[in-house]
């Protein structure tokens, strides 16, 4: 079996040390920052935000080992700047001071052509339009078969979903969802299942959303799994960014697992599974609003069922690619029954919540778990 590399792109929220509120003070943090990690540190849409890219490996303890590396120095960084990183899909608290658009070309033309998503009428950004995601990048792959994989697992990427909840909170309330982010990503074009195409085909209909407008450029493709355009990879894009650095290696591993196990279909030209677009549509709704907690959709027959009895089969059906890779099938087994116990990312924030009865004690929860993991 293929061994597969992994990497992982985190992105944080920043937030002020006092208040805990976001602050625009990226350019700042990332200044100091890249005197150590140079490009694995970098500015993303709001100036409220820092992202963090690992480099590809194979190993889990690598992996981990880059990440907590990673969050340690902008965690560092963001000290002297008077924040602190917090990895969660959206801020808890509202920002007391208006959230500003990072000064580039590409984010400055994305803001006046999307304005409604992202400022008001009186051109200041809107809160809500401030998302930290995780992405996970399997690597290496072509184009052609970084498609055809995305089609294959395709069903499975609710379940993915389901795990990595972790955005319960947004602007000083409770959602009722376990990922918000979900809801407020979602407004953007795109941003969804991947179509079932194939390589001349997904050129095609890339083209046409670029010529008609809907589409800025190629890098504006939202896909929950696409092929990326700057790095031979498949990239996973549904995830909210988790504080617990073992959720954020879980999520890797598990999607490592799945890849390897589902391209040697796609190396036997076994068809990808034909899932009608309304059914997969309800099962990444499930995945927002239930996460872990409630139902969710079998990949295969589309029945409810519990979403931990869909983990657990995720698991089963990756084990090939989980034991291809050092002890992975153990490892990813002790982490799913620690969360199964312990409650995901969501559960975690509103336990928080219970025992102080304060979001500032989540959001200081968060922060300690994004440095300290």
């Amino acid at each position: 079996m293929k061994t597969l590399t992994m990497g992982v792109e985190e992105e944080f929220v920043l937030v002020d040390r006092v208040t805990r509120t976001p602050v625009n003070r990226a350019p700042e943090v990332i200044r100091r920052a890249e005197r150590e990690l140079g490009e694995q540190v970098q500015a993303e849409f709001f100036n409220a935000q820092i992202e963090i890219c690992t480099a590809p490996t194979a190993s889990r303890g690598h992996l981990r080992e880059e990440l907590s590396w990673l969050r340690t120095v902008v965690g560092t960084a963001a000290r002297d700047e008077r924040c602190m990183p917090v990895a969660c899909g959206t801020p808890v608290l509202s920002p007391e001071s208006p959230l500003t658009i990072t000064d580039t070309d590409r984010y400055r033309l994305m803001a006046r052509r999307f304005a409604p998503l992202v400022t008001r009428r009186d051109g200041t950004a809107r809160d809500d339009g401030l998302v930290c995601g995780c992405h996970v990048h399997i690597g290496t792959l072509d184009r052609e078969r970084a498609l055809a994989l995305a089609m294959h697992m395709r069903p499975w990427l609710p379940v993915l979903q389901a795990l990595a909840g972790n955005s319960p909170y947004a602007g000083c309330r409770d959602t009722g969802y376990e990922s918000w982010r979900s809801v407020e990503h979602a407004r953007w074009p795109t941003v969804g299942p991947i179509p079932v195409l194939d390589e001349p085909q997904y050129l095609a209909h890339v083209a046409r959303l670029v010529a008609d407008g809907t589409l800025l450029d190629n890098r504006m493709v939202y896909w929950h799994a696409r092929p990326s355009e700057h790095v031979p990879t498949l990239e996973i894009r549904l995830a909210d960014t988790n504080a617990d650095l073992d959720t954020v290696v879980l999520l890797a591993i598990l999607a490592r697992g799945l890849a390897a196990t589902l391209l040697t279909r796609v190396e036997s030209s076994v068809p990808p599974p034909l899932i009608a677009g309304a059914r997969l549509l309800r099962a990444h709704r499930l995945a927002a609003v239930q996460g872990l907690t409630g139902m969710g959709l079998d990949p295969v027959d589309g029945r409810e069922r519990p979403a931990t009895a869909l983990l657990d089969e995720l698991i089963e059906v990756a084990r090939p690619g989980l034991t291809a890779a050092d002890d992975d099938l153990a490892w990813v087994r002790d982490q799913w029954e620690r969360i199964r116990t312990d409650g995901g990312g969501a559960a975690r924030q509103r336990a928080v919540y219970r025992r102080h009865g304060r979001l500032s004690a989540v959001v200081d929860s968060l922060a300690a778990a994004t440095v300290g993991g």
